[in-house]
């Protein structure tokens, strides 16, 4: 039995144009032992990204035809066959103990559905910034878990209950790209699966210099912040969001695509509107609260 088939955690990633940046990743996981199985995504690359995959051997590449974002993953946890899936991009990749840790956590708490590691950034391995965010979760944590509940986490950092995902139907589609991970933990956190921060459990993640300039990064966000809002809060947060938004695109006219792909969206978020349940709208208004006095 080759090691990979003894893995309980498949490693799915999602790329798109970084073939460079992708042999590296892959190199880096394929050292990882046991070696777990790798699925990647190919959101329609038009350079030699899938060529750089094919000269790892045990990498199961499946090719879609446009870019699909973050939704992109789903179709790797469909392939995904273990109980666990971890997500790198094309820029991150595992510690070597990390994948063993969270699995050993998993199997102890039936009822965790997420796992948000510690990103360490380049080769210096500096701490990312939400790392103390979620070291510092004002939601606590509860006796037995193994880390403070938190209800957002970088999808590079993540390992996931493959049943809880597919429970929430993974990344929305509708938001493509950016602030994805909010709208899933809420999701998560709905069907009452926990999502933890544990920092023993570490993820590498080099940024590509081939990125989307923050701006339009920036305006993405906004753009995805207010329609998860319309899609699972009340009417007086979804007001408040929405007023915010288009004032800012009157006062800065550099955020009006964000403002016009709200509202080009919106009537898909409204179709997929379910409000949350009261725990999890006060955990939500709590992390709020905390974000706004900072």
């Amino acid at each position: 039995m080759s090691p990979a088939a003894t893995a309980k955690t498949t490693i799915v990633i999602a790329t798109r144009n970084r073939a460079a940046e992708l042999a590296r990743t892959l190199a880096e996981l394929s050292a990882l032992r046991p070696r777990p199985p790798i699925v990647l995504v190919d959101n329609g690359s038009t350079d030699d990204t899938v060529g750089a995959a094919e000269a790892f051997s045990g990498v199961e590449i499946i090719r879609l035809p446009r870019n699909l974002g973050a939704a992109a993953r789903n179709i790797g946890v469909a392939a995904a066959r273990t109980p666990y899936v971890a997500f790198s991009d094309d820029d991150s990749w595992w510690a070597g103990d990390a994948l063993p840790t969270a699995e050993r956590l998993l199997d102890a708490h039936p009822r965790l559905g997420l796992i948000a590691g510690r990103t360490l950034v380049g080769a210096d391995a500096r701490d990312d910034p939400v790392n103390e965010l979620m070291a510092n979760s004002p939601l606590g944590h509860p006796p037995g878990l193994p880390g403070p509940l938190v209800l957002g986490f970088l999808a590079c950092a993540a390992i996931v209950r493959k049943k809880a995902y597919l429970e929430v139907a993974g990344f929305s589609s509708l938001l493509h790209f950016g602030a994805e991970e909010r709208l899933l933990s809420l999701d998560l956190a709905t069907r009452g699966w926990h999502l933890c921060y544990v920092a023993h459990v570490h993820a590498h993640h080099h940024p590509s210099t081939r990125r989307p300039p923050q701006p339009w990064r920036r305006q993405v966000e906004q753009r995805n912040n207010a329609l998860i809002v319309w899609m699972r809060r009340p009417l007086r947060r979804c007001a408040t969001e929405t007023t915010q938004l288009l004032a800012g695109a009157l006062r800065d006219p550099g955020t009006l695509p964000a403002a016009a792909g709200f509202v080009s969206r919106l009537p898909w978020a409204l179709a997929q509107r379910r409000r949350l349940p009261p725990e999890v709208e006060r955990a939500a208004r709590t992390l709020e609260l905390l974000h706004e006095r900072n």
